[in-house]
């Protein structure tokens, strides 16, 4: 994928008419906020988004209406932990009414496949299939948070399907456009089907993001799509339909006696308000789709829109044990192109990593390294047991590295 997490970001504007006293604004109570309805008051709740507010719902009648579908996609934010739990709560409630199913993944390409065979099939330990599905090259996430949803493929003997492809490809087609890169280099994917209106505005906003921390600048909205922001859309699309056309492959042709029931686990922005993936599935002639995520109490909770998805389930928060701010062990020189690092620790994470003095950080965690203020944000942001991706410019050459934070004791 590319190194980000979709999310939704909601913007609350103050506007306040010149020549207003301070006075009469101090005197001024903000306006109060509306209370949080009572299913964001308390986690383990699920709702259906098929009507405006959204309508409480049961477990049973969710898992009912998504046993009728073709395809269940089941959202995430990769680094959460309940997260994946709770996919593994549905993946076994939707076993339990259709045993007849495979499971797809975005954390594998597609030249691994073979792999995912093995392990079904019983023939790797754990160590082995990671190590030889390159874990830490195709994916950059603990992978214990992930194992027991392949344990529970491998004890059931669910078939495993590689949904992602090789992200040399999505890197090129953001580099190049989708018109600009070799048929035979696309790894057999179709061409997209257009983006919607609202995913074009949502990517907009993305690559600003982006462009504004890399120090460039991005069109306005409404402003003549640039070769930049297209290669953008063009990857990420190239990236949902990469996911649809896999899973749509393991649909069962119609008239079936025992048709599986097709899963897919991947990130929730690939799915949200059905421009993603479910876009590309029906235009692959595959409408029959359920959309289930998980959703925070704060935040999410509190914004649920009427077609995010076909129910969500409300998360209880948890509360973190106090921490140290991790360290990486390095001295930071601001550059021209990324960061410099001027001395490595010994005995620190950056050593273990294999950073040296001299090496450049040029990406951190997929977004361009724009500052020596901004590095150590998102490393003290790290939470304990996570993996943080670096790309650092060593001589002529580039190298990929993960910095693996240790759990909490």
């Amino acid at each position: 994928m590319l190194k980000m997490t979709l999310k939704t970001f909601y913007i609350t504007c103050l506007l306040v008419s010149a020549g207003v006293a301070v006075a009469a604004l101090a005197a001024r109570k903000p306006p109060a906020e509306p209370p949080a309805p009572a299913y964001c008051k308390a986690g383990g709740n699920w709702l259906s988004l098929g009507t405006t507010p959204p309508r409480p719902s049961t477990i049973q009648e969710i898992v009912a209406n998504a046993a009728k579908q073709d395809v269940v996609l089941l959202g995430e934010q990769h680094d959460l932990e309940d997260h994946h739990r709770w996919q593994l709560q549905m993946l076994s409630a939707l076993h339990a009414q259709r045993p007849n199913m495979v499971i797809g993944f975005e954390m594998f390409p597609r030249r691994v496949q073979p792999v995912l065979d093995k392990w079904v099939a019983g023939s790797l330990t754990a160590q082995e299939f990671l190590k030889q599905a390159e874990w830490d090259k195709v994916w950059t996430f603990p992978p214990q948070i992930y194992m027991p949803l392949f344990e529970f493929a491998r004890i059931n003997k669910i078939p495993m399907r590689a949904l992602n492809v090789d992200k040399n490809l999505t890197r090129l087609v953001a580099e190049k456009g989708w018109e600009g890169v070799p048929e035979e280099t696309r790894e057999g994917i179709g061409r997209p089907a257009p983006a919607l209106p609202a995913y074009l505005e949502f990517l907009r906003d993305i690559y600003q993001m982006h462009e504004k921390a890399s120090g460039s600048h991005a069109g306005k909205k409404g402003a003549p799509v640039d070769a930049g922001f297209k290669g953008f859309v063009d990857s990420q699309l190239t990236w949902d339909r990469a996911m649809a056309e896999a899973l749509s492959l393991e649909i069962s042709p119609a008239g079936s006696k025992n048709p599986a029931l097709v899963v897919g686990i991947m990130g929730s922005g690939h799915i949200r308000y059905g421009h993603g993936v479910p876009h590309q599935l029906g235009a692959l002639g595959a409408p029959k789709v359920a959309s289930l995520l998980p959703v925070a109490l704060e935040g999410e909770c509190l914004h649920l829109d009427r077609g995010l998805a076909t129910a969500v389930f409300t998360l209880p928060a948890k509360p973190l044990p106090p921490s140290e701010p991790p360290r990486l062990g390095v001295v930071l020189e601001d550059a021209k192109q990324g960061l410099k690092i001027s001395t490595v620790a010994a005995g620190s994470l950056a050593e273990k990593t294999g950073l040296r003095a001299g090496d450049r950080i040029v990406e951190i965690a997929g977004r361009p390294a724009s500052g020596s203020g901004d590095a150590v944000a998102i490393i003290r942001r790290q939470p304990p047991g996570t993996w943080l991706p670096l790309r650092i410019a060593r001589g002529d050459s580039q190298l990929d590295l993960v910095v693996q934070f240790p759990p909490l004791p």
